[in-house]
């Protein structure tokens, strides 16, 4: 069931687009009677823009209303990713709407109509950009803090809004002072201003839905609360999967004493995932564990010899999950190779021979991990 933080997000995400949705369609039918009696094109195209803002707003709200729904056994991990599907509509109304613009400042253009301004309709339009500059300020401050994406969009919509209605505002003054119509090319630079902006949203909210590396500041604070255990010796592979705006889980290993009984490593697991959850809001569905020898100095050495062979590799950030057996002859770990490394398995490869030059008697189990935080 929702608690209380995220029915205050979901109605503080719907206040905030009814204000868009009432804000524009007073701006839209006030330019577009100033763009009919003007006979200004770029008038009438930013208050066509005002009616799209406001379509942006109302599939906000229907968005977020949708990814508020229960889980339930088609969707047992929610619907909060629809936020982000809604983001990605608003996005497509944005670049569509700068095409718009784009071509009707070109016909403009190559037939070009003379703008009859006045002085109501200058005041009117200086009015509409500090209203929309406001908006834009509001609700983008909105979205990022509620972490909305559509809120963050429709308020960077705004905001190019308001230049474009500055544009016209001095497109009016040229000609009133020069006589020359600036209208139509303004339009032009403005809506290639506005096709490249929406191709941004659209780009970072497709990079979203694919799945992007953890959250760097998340991770890390994961991570801190999970190493606050005693006896928890290291904490590595932290996986974290986002199913919408503040909605996550993951998974992590851990390496504790190869002297932990079985309920007493139950016990830990259980606290380590209350605490997780209590202080971060990330349920963690899984927890690993590397035992670690604690008991035998031989084999201690060992492991500060093999960690001195792994890390003289300059694209090695990591070994964990050391373990050897004398008896059997077996040494395991497992190393994390960065992405920065022109070829990662040739890395691995070479790093495994060195390994098992240094001990040729002892059989390797060496696994390449991933740091999903890397940046």
């Amino acid at each position: 069931m929702k608690n209380h933080s995220e029915r205050s997000r979901e109605s503080v995400i719907i206040r905030t687009s009814i204000i868009g949705i009432i804000a524009n369609v007073f701006l839209a039918g006030f330019k577009a009677v100033v763009g009919l009696m003007t006979h200004s094109i770029a008038i009438v195209l930013d208050a066509v823009n005002n009616i799209s803002d406001a379509g942006s707003s109302l599939i906000t709200i229907v968005g977020t209303k949708l990814a508020g729904r229960e889980p339930d056994k088609k969707h047992p991990f929610g619907y909060g990713r629809i936020e982000y599907l809604s983001a990605m509509i608003i996005s497509v109304i944005v670049l569509y709407a700068g095409i718009t613009s784009f071509v009707e400042s070109v016909k403009q253009i190559i037939h070009p109509e003379t703008p009859d301004y006045s002085a109501v309709s200058l005041i009117i339009v200086a009015v509409a950009v500090a209203v929309k500059i406001l908006l834009g300020r509001y609700v983008k401050g909105v979205g990022v803090k509620v972490r909305s994406d559509s809120l963050i969009n429709s308020g960077e919509d705004a905001t190019l809004d308001s230049i474009i209605s500055a544009s016209t505002l001095v497109a009016a003054g040229i000609f009133l002072l020069f006589h020359i119509s600036l209208e139509a090319w303004l339009g032009a630079i403005i809506s290639v201003v506005i096709i490249k902006s929406g191709v941004e949203m659209l780009r970072d909210t497709i990079s979203r839905i694919l799945g992007e590396r953890n959250d760097a500041e998340l991770a890390k604070a994961i991570h801190d609360t999970v190493m606050s255990f005693p006896d928890v010796q290291g904490a590595y592979d932290l996986v974290l999967n986002n199913y919408g705006p503040d909605t996550w889980n993951g998974s992590i290993h851990i390496e504790v004493p190869d002297t932990y009984s079985a309920d007493r490593l139950d016990q830990l697991i259980r606290e380590i995932t209350m605490k997780v959850l209590t202080e971060h809001h990330v349920i963690l569905t899984a927890i690993g564990v590397y035992s670690v020898n604690t008991t035998d100095e031989e084999t201690i050495e060992a492991q500060k010899k093999v960690r001195d062979l792994v890390f003289s590799h300059p694209h090695v950030k990591q070994l964990h999950g050391f373990y050897l057996t004398k008896e059997e002859k077996t040494m395991r770990f497992d190393i994390v190779v960065s992405f920065d490394a022109e070829d990662r398995r040739s890395v691995y490869t070479e790093v495994v021979s060195n390994v098992q030059k240094a001990f040729p008697d002892y059989q390797l189990q060496v696994a390449m991990d991933t740091d999903f935080a890397e940046e």
